[in-house]
């Protein structure tokens, strides 16, 4: 399978994208000129910074001969006028079936949610309702622009099917809890090695980490084994960590030391480690972090909604060296999964709390919601470059949130949202044109009706 992607704004200049299985094979100057009646509206220049490079990476030169030769064999090729050209999109955090509660359990706090609302529903989940609900999210962040997740939650194979289903890229956890009780401690890690023992059926865009929950419900005793079998095995580990004042006064009396000071005394800090939020972090945790190459998800939304804090160190943790990535969170704590709106939400989060509009730049967020996540998860995307994964969207600049586009970059991520996206690719394939996903409204269908019978079944 071949695309030909003609004339897409690539860093403010028209570009030519050529696709040869899963991967960006070329990238050229356009031979096609711009749109008809000139460039219009839809002109406009990216901001140009050194993050906006990386992420945009280089144009060569105007098609060769043999470039057109190859273009020539193009299978399908996509009109790309009008549009801009990102990479796709990484949600490095969140719990995709839980699109399931969305809109319930809202406007309480973080552990009498867990508690009342969340969890006793959670031990009632089918394989079909994780399916239902993890395609759903799917589907969501198919029409927001995001090619890959990093998830943590129950049943890991049916969310498996849905991302195997629909053609997205995910790391997938299965949520793990022992609550400090030595025979749940045992259970879980039988688990873990079943899991791992046997070879995945999925195709190798779906990959496995282990998912700890949080301190305050995995005993030290599994959190050291599980970072073993990690190394063991080369899995990265994703956890919860330090999201609430709460959280971290409670880890201080139970075991003397602030969560990300526990892990380090537990000799579990590494760079196979991604840390959930991290919002209740002083300096000498953050330099710890850096020195361990600790990897960190910010979740600007779940953290507003669920007041758990707002003065996450996003400066400090990238001056020290940590690569910080951007996720949603879950439905239930964000509403949804939209990494467009995402981004603004960490940009203006960051500079309301530190009292500076020149923080947080619309460039290091497009940076944090895609080579970043790259990094993370040490996936080859993220970026716009020969050699990369095809994975990309395309960006509809027909639309008033791009009327004038002096700056690309910052109308995407201070004034537009999700429904920009026209057109995703992943793996070299079309997953999405127009807006719209294969099959979107029955699997929406689906996923309400499964949604409604699981609360009804929990009364």
């Amino acid at each position: 399978m071949s695309i030909l992607i003609q004339s897409v704004d690539l860093n403010g200049q028209p570009a030519d994208i050529y696709i040869e299985k899963n991967r960006i094979k070329r990238i050229v100057k356009a031979s096609a000129g711009p749109p008809p009646g000139g460039e219009g509206g839809w002109g406009g220049g990216m901001s140009g910074t050194a993050a906006a490079a990386g992420v945009f990476g280089t144009v060569a030169d105007v098609a060769g001969e043999a470039d057109k030769r190859l273009f020539a064999q193009a299978d399908v090729v996509v009109d790309g006028r009008r549009k801009a050209v990102i990479p796709g999109l990484m949600n490095m955090h969140t719990h995709a079936a839980m699109t399931l509660f969305r809109g319930f359990g809202d406007d309480m706090p973080l552990m009498s949610w867990l508690e009342e609302k969340i969890w006793p529903n959670e031990a009632k989940l089918t394989y079909d309702d994780v399916y239902r609900g993890a395609k759903l999210a799917c589907v969501e962040m198919l029409r927001s622009g995001a090619t890959t997740f990093f998830d943590m939650y129950y049943k890991l194979d049916a969310t498996a099917q849905a991302v195997e289903e629909t053609g997205l890229r995910a790391v997938l956890s299965e949520a793990c809890f022992d609550h400090h009780v030595p025979e749940m401690a045992e259970r879980s890690k039988q688990s873990i090695m079943r899991r791992f023992d046997k070879a995945s059926p999925y195709s190798d865009r779906i990959s496995y980490a282990l998912g700890p929950h949080a301190v305050y419900t995995v005993s030290g005793e599994l959190l050291k084994w599980s970072h073993e079998f990690a190394e063991e095995r080369g899995l990265l580990m994703q956890m919860h960590l330090a999201e609430t004042e709460g959280e971290v006064e409670q880890c201080v009396r139970r075991t003397g030391a602030t969560p990300v000071r526990y892990l380090h005394r537990l000799g579990i800090l590494s760079p196979r480690l991604v840390l959930a939020h991290a919002l209740h972090v002083d300096g000498e945790e953050i330099k710890m972090l850096a020195d361990s190459g600790v990897k960190v998800v910010h979740n600007p939304a779940s953290n507003m909604k669920l007041a758990s804090g707002y003065r996450f160190k996003f400066r400090e943790m990238r001056d020290a060296g940590v690569t910080v990535a951007l996720g949603t969170d879950g439905c239930s704590s964000s509403n949804n999964l939209d990494m467009v709106e995402t981004m603004k939400l960490a940009s203006l989060l960051g500079k309301a709390w530190r009292k500076n509009p020149e923080v947080l730049t619309c460039d290091e967020m497009l940076y944090a919601a895609t080579k970043a996540g790259a990094e993370l998860s040490g996936i080859e995307a993220g970026c716009l470059a020969e050699g990369r994964l095809a994975d990309l969207s395309l960006v509809n600049l027909a639309i008033p949130a791009f009327t004038p586009n002096f700056n690309f970059v910052s109308n995407l991520v201070f004034a537009a949202n999700g429904s920009c996206i026209d057109t995703v690719i992943c793996d070299g394939r079309i997953l999405m044109t127009g807006g719209k996903v294969p099959g979107e409204d029955e699997i929406m269908e689906q996923a309400a009706r499964a949604a409604y019978d699981l609360i009804k079944r929990t009364e």
